[in-house]
């Protein structure tokens, strides 16, 4: 099969189509023909040579994390799926490829109404917002600071704030405020004097704050709100260190079929849209990663194989 090799580390132009034996599902595994990969801002640091602290990164590695596809093969023991299931799901590696082997425990069915590119680019995304306002506390009456708020985490976060009785107020360029505004956030520009114009967007106070931005984001949140519990970064985790607010970091747990499904739940109720900005082939990887690096997008990227 055909997968997108990394056998550096570097530049995007180190990101190699390539052909490589397709896996076999082993007991308690199936494999999934890929037709939607997401990419994700972790894919990119990962080539660069920055892999999450729970995972060891050895050379070579396929990249991806985020996918969906079609059962064509299951292994021992796994009744749960058959040839021909429509799923989709995660792998910490492996998802650009025609072909991905997970347990049974990391996919949900796709519903027949969500399309390949929005059901690839789910499960990334979709579960870092969901457990970041899980773990900061978000609920009804609540108002939350999504720093970022037109990025992948961003536009999950604010409609999941949104359908959990949040008001939501998002950080972004200018360009973007219609889009942040459409999701339901009060949209906010970035820069100095920051703190001030979000005290005038929500008078009433902020309760919580998620940094998916990084950029000195934590330094106005903590003008904002006296509880640093409830502050909380998934990429500046040296701020988060440095003013004891909550370092978000991933590790077990924080991806599951249940949290995944009830993601899946909300789309198919209206609640939760998935913008996808742009769709590329595997063969232009190393493009996809140009664009998530470049930042200031809105929604997702993915790779249609």
């Amino acid at each position: 099969m055909h997968a997108v090799l990394l056998t550096e580390f570097g530049t995007p132009d180190v990101l190699r189509l390539t052909e490589v034996p397709t896996p076999e599902p082993g007991p308690g595994s199936i494999r999934v023909l890929v037709r939607a990969a997401g990419v994700q801002p972790a894919d990119t640091m990962l080539r660069r040579g920055f892999g999450p602290p729970s995972m060891a990164v050895d050379l070579p590695l396929v990249p991806g994390n985020e996918f969906a596809g079609v059962v064509d093969a299951v292994g021992d023991g796994v009744t749960e799926f058959s040839a021909g299931d429509e799923v989709l799901g995660w792998s910490m590696l492996g998802s650009y490829a025609e072909a991905v082997v997970v347990p049974v425990d990391q996919v949900v069915r796709k519903p027949a109404s969500m399309p390949w590119e929005v059901a690839g680019v789910m499960s990334a995304s979709g579960q870092t917002a969901h457990r970041a306002l899980r773990e900061l506390r978000v609920g009804p009456g609540d108002t939350v600071l999504v720093h970022a708020a037109a990025g992948g985490v961003g536009t999950a976060a604010v409609q999941l704030a949104v359908a959990w009785g949040a008001v939501a107020v998002g950080t972004a360029s200018e360009a973007n405020h219609d889009y942040v505004r459409a999701l339901g956030a009060t949209p906010v520009v970035y820069g100095d004097g920051l703190a001030a114009r979000v005290r005038a967007a929500a008078p009433q106070g902020v309760d919580a704050v998620l940094d998916a931005a990084g950029r000195g984001a934590l330094d106005a949140s903590v003008e904002l709100v006296a509880d640093r519990s409830r502050i909380g970064t998934i990429i500046d985790f040296e701020g988060a260190e440095r003013l004891g607010a909550v370092g978000l970091r991933g590790g077990p747990g924080a991806r599951t079929t249940a949290r995944l499904g009830e993601l899946v739940d909300l789309y198919e109720k209206g609640a939760l849209a998935v913008h996808v900005r742009q769709r590329l082939p595997l063969a232009e990887a190393a493009e996809a990663h140009r664009i998530v690096e470049a930042g200031h997008g809105r929604g997702k990227v993915v790779l249609v194989p």
